[in-house]
């Protein structure tokens, strides 16, 4: 994946009235934190909310794939992460709302343990 600092820069922007966005790198891309929840990755030139089973129908309903990815001999491989609409590319209040999804699945993820 490639990071694309541009649109980094532009969720920052955008969602900068509900809160902080921070980065942290992602074999070749970026994976998104909102005040420290996990809420979108950046690559393959697009950016990806995080989705669960209680989101997958709104993003069904906007017709935005899930992110899917080869993983060799033939196989692909899928993250919980949905392509974000077009929308938000241009549209701060797009961009939030989208987000808020994300956002929310984030949240009701569970916390993975550190290894000692």
């Amino acid at each position: 994946m490639a990071v694309d600092q541009a649109l980094i820069d532009w969720v920052a922007e955008a969602l900068a009235p509900i809160g902080s966005v921070t980065k942290r790198a992602m074999m070749g891309g970026a994976t998104l934190y909102l005040d420290g929840t996990i809420f979108a990755i950046v690559g393959l030139d697009a950016l990806w909310f995080k989705a669960d089973a209680l989101s997958d129908a709104q993003w069904d309903a906007a017709g935005c794939p899930r992110f899917t990815y080869e993983m060799g001999e033939g196989r692909t491989g899928q993250m919980n992460y949905r392509r974000a609409p077009d929308e938000v590319y241009d549209d701060a209040e797009a961009m939030q709302r989208w987000a808020a999804l994300g956002i929310a699945a984030g949240q009701r993820a569970p916390v993975k343990k550190r290894a000692k």
